[in-house]
């Protein structure tokens, strides 16, 4: 029996502490939060001020249990949990639920997991801080109640299944008010100036100088006279004028910045970033993740600065000390940086690698000389004419930070190395080579990345640290935005040319609009997005959310209370649901297009049972009317009479294959090929207007190609066990669950027995899944199954045995 139980949320954490203690300590995790509030019912007691109801999670009952033994074997307990408002919580809980008291319980935290920052927390102790626990249970108790009053409104007025929630309802919003101004977005065009001109610079030599005209015009007649009037003109520099300009370096991460950063640079989504960030921190490499911080600790600082000096110089030193300016950081008081800055690299897979890499350059770059730049600018008088072309240039005096933060972008050098200008002085004569006028057109708003989203919220103000990554992965999982490319557009544009004094005039094209990994809102984010925004404009007001947010950091200081804040808004929003669902209109989304020159009748699209569809006719008319779905690149906001038409003439005949017909048609998951009652989803790439019978027999034979290979073995009298080839390798499947088979097992060699060894050892499998407690006894059913499986085959071997004699 260990004299010190340490519990901690999770399992690699615990490994990593359990390093730095000795035999006396005996290190333990919770697996997160072990209680949270009831699932059946809306889990808050509304008499009783608002009181949550918590209860212990099936899945961990069996930990509860392990660390109520260990905790009474224990003479001190640590609660060694998180130190931002959701590890306070878990704490708490810990706390309240194994039933421990304050002679024997102590609080530590640390934002790093290094030996001498646990040693030190241990030698720091402090009391659970109930005021950050009020905090967490405000937004649970909070977020609860818009979730289970505002769902139920939804099913009613929209469409079944349907959910809402506090922040991710706002971060919708966000992006189809975003879709909104691309669609009414009306491209403007110009013609942009530029020129070539020819010189000798100070030292006799032949050079080229690129420029700009200062002006733009607005259309080709304006451009044709410029370039008419600079047939007989003489060019001149003007002035030349060099300035000193310094970049200084960006604070080192904090949660936004290092998810944006990762996401840029990297290539990272914003929960993958988190992912790869919490393994990191886990392992003691890199400091607590979910920060609003930019402060380096002293230790820090004193360690950036030798590395430093050891790695460039005493030039190249500069210590900083940034403020935080964000209001109500989670409490967690430092930025994210290496736990060992002079660790320039780390053991574990590529992502944490790449990862970590960008957080040991933008820690070091912090506490880094600024980069000096010279920019030069050559400025070129146009004879008898106002307009003015502007030759601007940029050198690198001394790379400072840059030596580090941005070694690795190669394609910078190029672009650094045309901006340097040739040597000229004032009085010089030019000679035009060409000129150029090439029509541009003003760009639409750029649609938001999981990155540029997190960035807008954190500038509202909507959301913490610790909210971001699943703010966006439930919009996503709710399929109210989904993440997609899309292509590029041609579009054909004008250049006119000025060249031996004669001008061109060309219509060239172009690739422009190409997007990729942004974030497009559904058709039922919009309908969902609207109806709220009429109904609850309060809840899908950014300052509203904003304050909400405000209100939390008020409580986590204990400034004011949270119940009183809880009740102060149910008070007002309850009111509000309840007329919503007595007197709304039921919200379908419904678009009237025209009238379908065929029938005559009414062509509408809508949001439909199950997805967006095109509907013929009305409800009203004595003939019904007549569905088609949608594709998955279309929108009832933005799809033509035309495109809706077409629709129409789906399901469409292909021709026969192994004498049955052929179909494709559009359903509720999208284009399909139907062939002898058996469905083959159409890839992306095929249109199913256009596919033809060849493709559709390749698509059929190809899934079916695929299934044979799918499948390694069917295993139990009833072939109750599968075992397959998946996506991520082999597994098998029993009752719809799927179990892991261990590395190094050769998936053919399994057997039915062995399989039910493998099902008892991983009795959570398949607890994501809706009712997962009834499937985390499939390994018993199967136990069952083998038992009454033995006693068949012995009752059987019986009356074998009986049969002979």
């Amino acid at each position: 029996m260990s004299k010190n139980l340490v519990i901690v949320e999770s399992p690699a954490k615990a490994k990593t502490i359990e390093k730095f203690l000795g035999k006396d300590y005996q290190v333990m995790s919770s697996f997160g939060h072990i209680r949270d509030l009831a699932e059946k019912g809306i889990g808050i007691d509304f008499e009783n001020n608002y009181a949550p109801q918590y209860i212990v999670s099936t899945d961990k009952k069996k930990v509860v249990s392990e660390l109520k033994k260990a905790s009474k074997e224990a003479e001190t307990v640590w609660l060694a949990s998180d130190e931002d408002r959701e590890g306070e919580a878990i704490a708490w809980h810990l706390y309240e639920e194994l039933k421990l008291s304050d002679k024997k319980t102590k609080r530590i935290v640390f934002h790093e997991i290094t030996k001498e920052a646990i040693l030190n927390a241990i030698e720091h102790p402090r009391d659970i801080d109930i005021h950050l626990v009020d905090a967490q249970q405000a937004r649970r108790v909070l977020d609860r109640i818009v979730g289970f009053e505002l769902s139920p409104v939804l099913w009613r007025k929209v469409r079944p299944s349907l959910s809402a929630g506090r922040v991710q309802s706002v971060a919708v919003r966000l992006i189809v008010e975003r879709e909104r101004e691309i669609n009414q977005f009306v491209s403007e065009s110009n013609y942009r100036v530029s020129a070539i001109f020819s010189t000798k610079d100070i030292n006799g030599q032949a050079v080229n100088l690129k420029a700009e005209l200062q002006s733009r015009f607005q259309d080709k007649e304006s451009a044709l006279a410029f370039l008419e009037t600079c047939k007989n003109s003489s060019f001149e520099i003007d002035s030349i004028v060099t300035k000193p300009a310094r970049k200084s370096p960006a604070p080192p991460f904090t949660t936004s910045t290092l998810q944006q950063e990762a996401a840029r640079k990297l290539g990272f989504s914003v929960a993958q970033t988190m992912q790869v960030a919490q393994k990191l921190y886990e392992a003691g490499k890199i400091t607590y993740m979910r920060t609003d911080s930019v402060n380096l600790s002293e230790l820090a600082i004193n360690t950036a600065k030798a590395e430093i000096i050891s790695m460039a110089g005493e030039r190249y030193l500069h210590t900083r000390r940034f403020n935080t300016k964000t209001k109500g950081a989670q409490q967690a008081h430092e930025a994210i940086r290496p736990s060992y800055i002079n660790a320039h690299t780390v053991e574990g897979t590529a992502q944490e690698k790449r990862l970590y890499d960008l957080i040991w350059k933008r820690t070091i770059a912090s506490q880094m000389s600024e980069a000096e730049l010279e920019k030069t600018s050559v400025y070129i008088n146009i004879s008898g004419n106002k307009y003015q072309f502007v030759s601007s240039g940029e050198v690198i005096i001394f790379d400072g930070f840059l030596k580090v933060y941005l070694e690795s972008v190669d394609d910078d050098n190029d672009e650094e190395n045309a901006s340097l200008l040739p040597a000229l002085k004032a009085g010089e004569t030019l000679t035009s080579d060409e000129i150029v006028a090439q029509q541009r057109f003003s760009q639409k708003p750029p649609r938001y990345s999981e990155a540029s989203l997190v960035r807008k919220l954190e500038e509202l103000g909507i959301g913490r640290p610790s909210t971001y990554a699943p703010t966006i992965s439930t919009i996503q999982n709710r399929t109210y935005v989904e993440k997609g490319d899309r292509p590029a557009d041609k579009r054909d544009f004008n250049i006119l040319k000025l060249s031996a004094g004669k001008i061109s005039d060309k219509i060239k094209s172009e690739n422009t609009g190409a997007e990729k990994a942004k974030l497009f809102p559904t058709d039922i984010g919009i309908v969902v997005t609207d109806f709220l925004t009429e109904y609850f404009p309060d809840i899908l007001s950014y300052n509203f959310t904003a304050e909400v947010e405000k209100e939390f950091d008020e409580i986590a200081e204990g400034k004011i209370k949270w119940t009183g804040s809880i009740d102060k808004f149910y008070k007002s929003f309850h009111p509000v649901v309840e007329d919503t669902l007595k007197n709304s209109e039921r919200q379908v989304g419904e678009r009237i297009l025209g009238t379908d020159p065929v029938s005559g009748r009414q062509l509408s699209v809508k949001i439909g049972k199950y997805g967006p569809i095109a509907q013929i006719g009305t409800s009203e008319e004595e003939e019904k009317p007549v569905f088609a779905s949608l594709r998955r690149d279309q929108s009832i906001e933005s799809i033509s009479i035309e495109d809706a038409l077409e629709l129409f003439k789906l399901p469409r005949k292909l021709g026969e294959f192994e004498e049955k017909e052929m179909t494709v048609a559009i359903g509720r998951f999208g284009p399909y090929i139907r062939h002898a009652s058996a469905f083959y989803s159409l890839p992306k790439t095929d249109d199913p207007m256009e596919v033809t019978a060849e493709r559709a027999i390749e698509i059929i034979e190809a899934k079916r190609e695929e299934e044979k290979n799918r499948l390694i073995a069917n295993l139990g009298e009833n072939d109750e066990i599968q075992v397959l080839n998946g996506r991520f390798g082999p597994y098998f499947t029993c009752n719809k669950v799927n179990y892991k088979i261990p590395k190094g097992t050769d998936p053919a060699t399994l057997t039915y027995e062995k399989c039910v060894e493998l099902m008892a050892a991983q009795p959570d499998a398949g607890a994501k899944k809706k009712g997962f407690a009834k499937k985390t006894t499939t390994a018993k059913t199967a136990a069952k199954t083998t038992k009454t499986t033995k006693n068949t085959k012995n009752t059987k071997s019986t009356r074998s045995t009986k049969a002979k004699k």
